[in-house]
């Protein structure tokens, strides 16, 4: 998963001399991959009422969900190598493109994870114990698209992890809603990602690629909208499991107003309305974090 690099962001990199090759493998200049990934981990912390107690505890997971996000696409690049230097979308990144050698891309994977180590050591015991159960996740997900239609099924798994730590971090212990946070938020990755996925229907069918966009076909739009209902629903049922209060459930109100305008404004076949759409996930995913504070702290 990752979003196209207008011209003039390419220009401005260039000036980044030897470095910027490597700000490229890891996404370093598209901030939405990190804000997805960060975002149920501030969920989590929220919803269990660390929102203010723990504000430390929130900026060091978003400076993990940044690093590890850049560790993440420098190892997915290294193992779609081949297949990205066969679609036009992704044959001009460091590594299909040559710009990056091989054992490059290694040292640099190693030393981002030294920055996740930093984080990780940030945390309780077991909350750390729950970080790096997510690690055989993270290495599996590069080959779900070989093996599955729903790939973005897996990528939900991944994404959604942090909900499960920030939880952890806070409350000591994983309950119902922090597993029911999790669920939900998988089946917000789902949607987004399948939107995300559309950009790429037609490189993915030729080169035997497979992604829930293809999978959906004519349905894309409906199955979309029945992943972030679903989510909308395990979000409330975690919600109502801190704060038995229809008003509390009222708090996911503008979140799933965004939500339901992504689906209803989406142009299926329009690859630029894709992206746009599935970066203002990066809106989404704050109006969800705003009310875990207000049901957290309440």
């Amino acid at each position: 998963m990752a979003d196209s690099l207008p011209d003039t962001e390419h220009h401005a990199l260039a000036r980044g001399g030897a470095l910027r090759p490597y700000i490229l493998l890891a996404r370093l200049d598209r901030p939405i991959g990190w804000w997805l990934l960060y975002w149920p981990c501030a969920w989590g912390v929220a919803l269990a009422g660390g929102a203010f107690a723990r504000f430390d505890l929130i900026l060091w997971l978003l400076l993990g969900a940044i690093a590890m996000r850049g560790a993440g696409c420098v190892y997915n690049d290294i193992v779609d190598r081949d297949l990205d230097a066969r679609v036009a979308r992704t044959r001009g990144r460091p590594l299909a493109s040559g710009a990056v050698g091989l054992k490059a891309a290694w040292a640099w994977l190693a030393l981002l994870c030294l920055v996740g180590l930093v984080v990780l050591l940030q945390l309780s015991p077991f909350a750390a114990v729950v970080a790096v159960a997510s690690l055989a996740l993270v290495a599996a997900y590069p080959f779900m698209k070989r093996i599955t239609w729903w790939p973005q099924a897996w990528l939900g798994l991944v994404f959604s992890w942090g909900a499960l730590v920030g939880w952890a971090a806070v409350a000591g212990a994983l309950t119902a809603p922090a597993l029911l946070l999790y669920a939900g938020a998988i089946a917000w990755v789902i949607g987004y990602d399948t939107i995300y996925a559309l950009q790429d229907r037609e490189d993915d069918a030729l080169i035997g690629v497979r992604s829930s966009a293809l999978r959906l076909g004519r349905h894309v739009r409906a199955g979309v909208g029945g992943f972030y209902a679903l989510a909308l629903l395990l979000w409330s049922c975690a919600i109502w499991l801190v704060r038995p209060d229809p008003l509390a459930v009222v708090a996911l109100a503008p979140a799933a107003a965004h939500l339901g305008w992504q689906v209803m404004a989406l142009s299926v076949d329009d690859g630029a309305d894709a992206l746009a759409k599935f970066r203002s996930n990066r809106f989404a995913g704050l109006l969800v974090f705003l009310a875990c504070v207000v049901v957290g702290t309440a």
